[in-house]
């Protein structure tokens, strides 16, 4: 943030926690970000898609403004890309379709169910600027009988055991070629 020039424009994939973790570290990104830049928009993706399996990530886009008194983020516009939506590392990948409608959302500024603005003011009134920000309802809590078949389940159970295994070998690589 520090290194980008007045009127710069950023996307940066960030973990989950930045969004609401209680501590100084998190809360001080989220109030530089809202009060020093421009941050209109958070792209939060499905769960594992980015990292590893079970790991959340968002992508936040914001703009760098000249040093100012003033709040820079008037609004704050979500995507909800997560909710409800049920994507893998190697079965059910991501695809650049995936992101058609949050490309239009992005570009026209009108809510749908997956697009929704928080002013900025509705955001400094949340508990530590927290910006866990949910509004859809997630339908595999409402209704058990919507669950994958088991042998779905257990499939993607083996995948993402897989893709962690897989990881952790090129740590353990990684870590090897330093010790020796």
């Amino acid at each position: 943030m520090t290194v980008m020039d007045t009127n710069g424009r950023a996307g940066v994939v960030f973990p989950d926690n930045v969004l609401f973790e209680a501590g100084k570290a998190g809360e001080g990104i989220r109030k530089r970000l809202l009060e020093g830049f421009s941050f209109h928009t958070l792209l939060r993706l499905p769960t594992g898609i980015w990292y590893s399996p079970g790991v959340k990530a968002n992508v936040l886009f914001f703009d760098k403004r000249p040093a100012s008194r003033e709040v820079q983020t008037k609004a704050l516009w979500v995507y909800d890309y997560r909710m409800n939506i049920h994507k893998t590392l190697k079965t059910k990948r991501l695809s650049e379709s995936d992101f058609d409608e949050f490309v239009q959302c992005y570009r026209d500024r009108k809510g749908c169910e997956r697009f929704r603005k928080f002013d900025y003011g509705e955001l400094a009134a949340r508990d530590k600027l927290n910006l866990d920000l949910f509004w859809l309802k997630d339908d595999s809590l409402e209704d058990i009988d919507n669950l994958p078949e088991p042998n779905i389940l257990a499939a993607e159970i083996v995948e993402n055991l897989e893709a962690a295994l897989d990881q952790f070998r090129s740590v353990a690589s990684e870590l090897d070629g330093v010790t020796k």
